[in-house]
């Protein structure tokens, strides 16, 4: 590994080693972590988010690199997103893909280097595309030097109240100390042998249990991630999307606590809301959304203040009400926060306008914008979400054996018109590596290629994410379809892929590539993150119609054709003929 002197001695410095809503738009800066300038540019922001493993591999060793992600910055500058928000990419064992961090201040040799991080950032800046990097505070790689020293200090040592040890329950200690459940299925403790080989103390992991969960109530975690924040802030990064927001402090006495099954594996709920099904659950659980959690984030805005450009705190908050889900953004707080109660409902205009109208007034009420958002590496693509027939919680996935599987020509179409829809809206948006392509959810993956910690700890009743994160196509006639220049691919990539690939779609009027670029282009001439919606009737109760501005925006959730207003068509989700928007369709138009 390169540099390795150097980088010792960058993460010995900062502690890691040893131990109506959105505010102006804002043209992209050639070099946006040195802008100084007031722009508040994550207010309209349209970010990418990469998955690291599965963009594009540049060594061709089956998985994707910093190098590749180099590579391939003209093409997301052309498809004209303004940042790039990256999966984790650092040191790891690798059994949550990365998830699992054994070291905050590095580059795990998978991706490649430190010094390759720097020049993936400079030539996105040199683009005038910021950079965010992924942080998983709420827990650490048990490989990590820290959970190491606990396990080897024993019970009541300093390094071990790093994290969350309890003596176990029973006579002897042998039932652990509550009942708490992974996301991941399974209990959410293990038990550990202490040094002497005897049964110990019990460590909470509220996903894998190689991801034991730190103690944010511990003064020197809090210390650490200080260090850790400056690390990164001062290579150039324009900011941090936080993973589990909502769970890094847990309530008082770890009380039992048994979740509704109807609820999505995060705590956001379900994946598909039926109507009348209320989103805000009937008590809260004692991991998530503790209002402990909010004093961490203001002690981290006071840090990013401290650097020019605005760099940003991005919330995964899996919480509800969205009025909750607003208390993370507040203006000593975060910047954005993942609007998943949209992201979660069902492609109907009804709950879609009962969402929107929430979010807005929730966002709103703090000064935020909302932060929209349909796909991720966490759920099922919005290309095939849309179109399942049967309830699929957040995190179960998609499989040959589940119920209601989508139909694929219905599920693009849809996923073509809510994305139309989204564009439009006001406030920020997040777009997920390859959704331009219209990729849909793998459901046919073989169980033998599976490696999501969901599908081994459930017994495979649960498929997992996998389905979502098979490596993206490029070119279609090569090796793995252009990810990689040896045909390698860490998840297999279904034959079908070549005609997703880019250089397909690339040109093609009628391609979801050309639509979100087209999207994108006038998503900013027109201003549309930094305005204002008005709703506009007339339609019926399966249409959506909406004033952004200068533009209307028409969507179709019915089954019947509707007639459109006057105004030229600036952009559609589906070939449109006459004055006529067929089901499933989406347009805007220039108002006249």
């Amino acid at each position: 590994m390169a540099d390795t002197a150097t980088d010792t001695a960058e993460r010995a410095a900062y502690g890691e080693a040893t131990h109506t809503t959105a505010g102006p738009a804002v043209d992209a800066a050639p070099s946006p972590a040195s802008d100084s300038s007031p722009s508040e540019w994550w207010r309209t922001a349209v970010i990418y988010q990469i998955y690291p493993r599965s963009f594009s591999d540049a060594d061709g060793d089956g998985l994707g690199d910093l190098a590749g992600i180099t590579r391939r910055l003209p093409a997301l500058a052309d498809l004209g997103v303004d940042a790039i928000w990256l999966s984790p990419f650092y040191p790891s064992p690798q059994r949550d893909a990365g998830y699992d961090v054994a070291d905050y201040c590095g580059v795990d040799p998978l991706f490649g280097t430190l010094a390759d991080f720097d020049r993936m950032l400079e030539q996105a800046h040199a683009r005038g595309i910021r950079v965010i990097a992924d942080l998983v505070p709420n827990h650490t790689s048990s490989d990590h030097s820290w959970f190491q020293a606990a396990l080897a200090a024993g019970p009541g040592s300093e390094e071990r109240g790093r994290y969350i040890f309890r003596d176990g329950r029973g006579e002897n200690g042998e039932l652990a100390p509550n009942n708490w459940q992974s996301v991941f299925d399974g209990p959410a403790w293990t038990r550990v042998t202490e040094a002497d080989g005897t049964p110990g103390q019990w460590y909470l992991h509220l996903f894998d249990s190689s991801q034991p969960d730190l103690d944010w109530e511990n003064p020197w975690v809090r210390e650490q991630f200080r260090g850790i924040l400056r690390f990164w802030l001062d290579r150039g990064v324009d900011g941090f999307r936080v993973d589990v927001a909502h769970g890094m402090i847990k309530a008082a006495g770890l009380p039992d606590y048994t979740p509704p099954a109807e609820g999505g594996s995060m705590g956001g709920g379900t994946a598909t809301l039926e109507p009348g099904m209320s989103e805000e659950p009937a008590d809260s659980p004692p991991y998530w959304g503790q209002a402990g959690v909010h004093d961490i984030f203001r002690d981290w805005r006071t840090i990013l203040d401290e650097y020019p450009g605005e760099r940003i705190l991005a919330a995964e908050a899996w919480v509800s009400p969205l009025a909750k889900v607003a208390d993370w953004v507040r203006p000593d707080e975060m910047h954005q926060a993942f609007n998943f109660p949209y992201l979660e409902t069902p492609w109907a205009a009804k709950p879609l306008r009962q969402v929107i109208d929430e979010s807005l007034a929730a966002f709103s009420s703090v000064g935020a914008p909302s932060t929209w958002v349909l796909s991720n590496h966490d759920v099922v693509r919005h290309a095939s979400r849309l179109a399942v027939t049967a309830t699929n919680l957040q995190g179960h996935g998609l499989g040959p054996r589940s119920k209601g599987l989508p139909d694929p020509v219905v599920g693009l179409r849809r996923a073509r018109a809510a994305t139309a829809l989204m564009l439009a809206l006001p406030g920020s948006s997040y777009i997920y590596q390859g959704e331009e392509l219209g990729l849909p959810e793998v459901i046919d993956l073989p169980d033998s290629a599976r490696q999501d910690p969901t599908w081994f700890r459930s017994g495979g009743e649960r498929y997992g994410r996998d389905g979502c994160r098979v490596p993206i196509p490029w070119e279609a006639d090569a090796p793995s379809y252009g990810f990689g220049p040896t045909g390698a691919s860490w998840l297999p990539q279904p034959a079908e892929w070549a005609r997703f690939a880019r250089d397909v779609e690339a040109g093609d009027p009628g391609s979801t590539l050309e639509l979100y670029k087209r999207a994108l282009r006038l998503r900013r001439e027109h201003a549309l993150g930094a305005g204002s919606l008005h709703w506009r009737g007339g339609f019926g109760d399966e249409v959506l119609a909406i004033g952004n501005g200068d533009v209307t925006v028409v969507a179709n959730t019915g089954t019947a054709s509707v007639a459109l207003p006057s105004g030229e068509v600036l952009l559609a989700s589906e070939a449109i003929t006459g004055r006529t928007l067929p089901p499933d369709t989406t347009v805007w138009l220039a108002r006249p």
